[in-house]
């Protein structure tokens, strides 16, 4: 499912980013009411993605910038042999669509991972306006580089850590970045499968289920299928070697 082909559902009513709860968490970090309410103009309409569906392709051209408000999204790529490298995971306040901007199309797919809602930026809008306020464009800038570090990260866990390492950083971030939309530090449901996280941190399916199930008989996790409780943090902190938890 594409934008251009299929069009995913989109919702009549207007979104007010200076109402969002997730505000501290996406685009407009810092900026204040009389600013917020000037985006509201950009965000047009808030779209709805089923669980599967496509957001947008790779080579699909390259329009709006998607702040994620409910859900959760994977973006991944097609090698030559035709599977899938899953590049990232994204979750609510966090921007789907950057790797657009350089070249006018869309480089990876973003496919839900579950019942979705995004709200829908348009990018020539978000110059525009940038180019009226600076606190503005030093957020996308600080965004951009944002997803620069993250990128940095995923090379430090492919290039220098062992399995047990990668899979530690991978839940000690993911639990980072639920925890600071209020979710819980300890407990969590996995919404991707242990092959797209083994896709995502270079492993293989039978590696990730071993280390997890590694990680319960050593005391450091519960697993339930999808369900993990970190019993011991610390403990995974330690398995990083001072590498942080930087997926």
């Amino acid at each position: 499912m594409t934008e251009a082909s299929t069009p995913l559902k989109t919702d009549a009513f207007k979104v007010a980013c200076s109402s969002c709860n997730l505000r501290e968490l996406c685009l407009p970090v810092g900026l204040d009411r009389p600013d917020l309410e000037r985006l509201d103009a950009l965000v047009s309409t808030r779209r709805s993605v089923a669980r599967g569906d496509t957001l947008f392709r790779a080579g699909d051209a390259f329009e709006s910038l998607y702040a994620v408000r409910t859900g959760f999204f994977k973006t991944c790529v097609s090698s030559e042999d035709g599977r899938d490298q899953v590049t990232g995971f994204q979750m609510a306040g966090e921007l789907l669509g950057l790797d657009g901007i350089s070249a006018d199309r869309h480089s990876c797919d973003a496919v839900a991972l579950e019942d979705s809602q995004v709200c829908v930026i348009q990018y020539n809008q978000l110059e525009t306006l940038s180019r009226e306020f600076t606190d503005l464009q030093h957020q996308f800038h600080k965004i951009m580089s944002r997803e620069i570090v993250r990128d940095h990260g995923v090379m430090l866990l492919l290039g220098s850590m062992r399995a047990e390492e990668r899979l530690a950083a991978f839940l000690l971030n993911l639990t980072q970045r639920l925890q600071a939309r209020g979710f819980s530090s300890s407990s969590l449901i996995l919404r991707m499968t242990r092959e797209e996280i083994g896709s995502y941190l270079g492993l293989k399916l039978e590696t990730v289920s071993r280390t997890f199930s590694k990680f319960q008989d050593e005391g450091l996790l519960e697993v339930k299928q999808r369900q993990i409780r970190i019993l011991n943090q610390e403990g995974l902190q330690q398995l990083i070697n001072g590498a942080g938890s930087t997926c």
